[in-house]
């Protein structure tokens, strides 16, 4: 008797009373629950932030450590020292870093559009490649939200029907496994009629949905999903809708209604359309029905006693099958229709079957799932679904086995906290969930370490959205209160395109991970090599300038083109990051290491030989900056693959964007080579073709040695 604030009238009349306004509301209680979720920051965010202050705090230090060792302990010029410094500042910090993250996020988001996942917020790309646990709705994200039926129970037979969809395509067969034929029904309805041909009739006629097909040769429909999943019944009999519903005009109906929980409609033959005689067609829920019935059909459409036990096993098998049951009667050769309450005249019924209905599961669904299982990310369904239904579905699903029970709503409840995180882990299934269930499920999911994604549709789910690592909302049938408190919305409403986003998402990862192993070893050498120079008390092997011509320049012409690296081959195969991994992990560090080292000695070391051969200083540190810069062109095509092999076939196919950012990058070292305004700017001098040609031998050495490491890791199975 309460209709909650935001309800729509449809028909009828009606007086209401106001009892509550205001957060008193059903809407002002979901807006609590909106207010009382604490919005997390991604992983990446904590990841970057710590890195942030780690990085920040790590150059000061050098900093200070090295102004003090120099000015005070070697007794150096103060204003050396500090342009020193300055100089070790610039040659750590990543400047181009910043520029980098952003656009890998960016382009994570086009490609994620791409794959009908729109994201709100940009932090969210990378969040999805962290997903340990995706909580989806049933019904049209993991089911395609057409009702079909898949089986017909007569009184003495059972019927298999082939097909998916509103599409009218598949064949019937009965419990013989004998195909039936497709007929129409008989001109006569007053003599004897076979059972199916009575329920496809009934399908037909007591209906208020319409089939279409799109250009596309698509089917959808218009009204209820199960009135839908019906007309497709009848087309696939052979029954056809219009030439039905002409030959047998409707007079009169009662609609369905939750009191009564069913549907008639009476109906006269076109022929006697001048008389009130008829007949009557009702379906709806199976207990209502069998109340309203004395009699039952035989599968030629002899009548007999109702056997009242036989259509209840009959439900009961049906509903275990996770099936919508609705049953199908009749009252043929009435008269004074046209003068009487139709709703009086439902009654002393003959039943003449029940249909099975299923939402199916979408194929792409079962595989993405599957895909998810590889991936170590555990899939839960959370509906408001009858638990036999979810027991079924989850089943076909592949996220459960028949035999495993789901958790419902009322069990939650009875839950703890405490106990609830701990059955959260071990149930894949949750039934006739409210809003309130799943907050509480995020949150026993995410103190149990998990990265949660959580789809939904509603306003009522808009609190579930926010509290998640990352909500997500469907495009097409999600409300604006859901999208706006989810951080990604998809186009297609479709499961697969959440595991898609979730490949890229881990795509993005890798790739700034790539990133940070480019551009850290860059900054690290340079970094080295200064706080060497002034160990040893040597010249600087790059001036200040110079290295943020590289680090501006060089290091972000060819560090940017990272971003958009495609996803390597295993990515799926691949085990979620627990959420307190560091972004720099052991493995990167070595590597972060091990490169510097690398570009230390090829910077100190051409710096020192052109010195010993008899070049002036400018002369030196032209060397030392182009053969870091060739070092860096070299660790580029190393960095793609952080573990495999560098040149492969996917390495091949994604070259062309690289060795566009190698031309380009070149081109400016020429031109801060040779133009006479960039040899004054920098203090840089032209070099010879022999000088050239030893740069580029170091910068491939730098790649065979890497590759080298690669093929040690790979014995090893060092974990990235």
């Amino acid at each position: 008797s309460m209709g909650y604030a935001g309800t729509l009238v449809t028909k009828g009349q009606g007086r209401a009373f106001v009892v509550e306004t205001g957060m008193r509301t059903e809407m002002g209680r979901i807006g609590r629950l909106i207010e009382s979720v604490e919005m997390r920051k991604t992983p990446l965010i904590e990841k970057i932030d710590q890195f942030a202050r780690w990085l920040t705090l790590t150059i000061l230090l050098m900093a200070a450590l090295l102004f003090a060792y120099g000015f005070w302990v070697r007794g150096l010029d103060g204003a050396d020292m500090l342009m020193a410094v300055v100089g070790l500042a610039v040659a750590a910090i990543p400047e181009g870093l910043p520029a980098i993250l952003t656009i890998t996020l960016a382009i994570g988001v086009q490609r994620m559009a791409k794959r009908q996942a729109v994201i709100r917020r940009l932090p969210a790309v990378e969040t999805l490649g962290s997903v340990t646990v995706i909580c989806s709705d049933k019904t049209g994200t993991l089911t395609r939200n057409e009702m079909t039926v898949q089986s017909v129970c007569l009184s003495d037979d059972l019927l298999t029907v082939q097909g998916v969809g509103y599409a009218p395509e598949g064949e019937i067969t009965d419990a013989d496994d004998k195909t039936l034929e497709p007929f129409s029904p008989s001109t006569d309805v007053r003599g004897t009629v076979s059972a199916i041909q009575w329920l496809g009739l009934t399908g037909i006629l007591c209906n208020d949905a319409a089939l279409h097909q799109s250009s596309s040769a698509d089917w959808g429909a218009n009204g209820d999903p199960t009135e839908a999943s019906l007309l497709t019944l009848g087309a696939k009999l052979g029954f056809d809708q219009d030439a039905c519903q002409n030959q047998f005009p409707r007079i009169s109906v009662v609609p369905f209604e939750s009191e009564h929980r069913f549907m008639a409609t009476a109906h006269v033959s076109g022929s006697d359309s001048q008389t009130d005689e008829g007949f009557i067609l009702v379906k709806g829920a199976p207990e209502v029905i069998l109340d309203l019935s004395n009699q039952q059909m035989t599968s030629a459409g002899e009548r007999m006693a109702l056997d009242k036990d036989l259509w209840l096993r009959a439900v009961e098998s049906q509903a275990d099958a996770g099936r919508r049951v609705l049953a199908f009667a009749i009252k043929s050769n009435v008269s004074g229709l046209a003068g009487s309450s139709l709703k009086d005249e439902v009654a002393d019924l003959t039943l003449v079957g029940l249909t099975g209905i299923i939402d199916p599961p979408r194929e792409e669904a079962i595989e993405s799932i599957e895909l998810c299982q590889q991936a170590g990310i555990q899939v839960k369904m959370i509906t408001g679904d009858h638990a036999g239904t979810a027991r079924a579905i989850a089943a076909e699903l592949g996220l459960t086995t028949k035999d495993q029970t789901p958790l419902t709503g009322s069990e939650i409840e009875a839950l703890t906290d405490e106990e609830l995180q701990s059955a959260a882990k071990d149930t894949a299934v949750f039934a006739r969930s409210s809003p309130e269930h799943k907050i509480r499920l995020v949150k026993a999911l995410q103190a149990n370490a998990e990265v949660v994604a959580m789809t939904g549709d509603g306003v009522n789910d808009a609190p579930a959205l926010k509290q998640a690592d990352i909500g997500i909302a469907m495009g097409k049938k999600g409300t604006e209160a859901a999208k706006q408190a989810a951080e990604i919305v998809l186009a297609d409403d479709n499961f697969a395109s959440i595991v898609n986003a979730v490949k890229e998402g881990r795509t993005v990862y890798d790739n700034l991970k790539k990133s940070i192993a480019f551009l850290l070893p860059i900054n690290g050498g340079e970094s080295i090599a200064i706080i060497v120079a002034i160990l040893i008390g040597a010249t600087l092997p790059i001036t200040p300038l110079q290295i943020l011509w590289v680090n501006m320049v060089s290091a972000i012409g060819l560090g940017i083109v990272l971003a958009f690296e495609p996803p390597e081959t295993d990515i799926m195969k691949r085990a979620p990051r627990p959420r307190g991994t560091p972004l720099l992990s052991r493995f990167l560090l070595w590597r972060i290491v091990f490169v510097s080292l690398l570009f230390l000695i090829g910077i100190f070391g051409v710096f020192h030989w052109t010195l010993s051969q008899g070049g002036s200083t400018d002369l030196a540190r032209t060397m030392a900056v182009n053969t870091l810069v060739s070092m860096e062109v070299f660790y580029l095509f190393s960095v793609r693959f952080l573990k495999n092999p560098s040149f492969n076939w996917q390495g091949v196919k994604g070259t062309p964007r690289i060795l566009m950012a190698v031309a380009f990058v070149v081109t400016l070292q020429l031109a801060f080579t040779y133009l006479p305004m960039f040899q004054q700017i920098f203090s840089t001098q032209g070099l010879s073709f022999d000088q050239l040609l030893l740069i580029s031998g170091i910068g491939a050495s730098v790649l065979i040695v890497l590759e080298l490491e690669k093929r040690f890791v790979r014995s090893r199975d060092i974990k990235m």
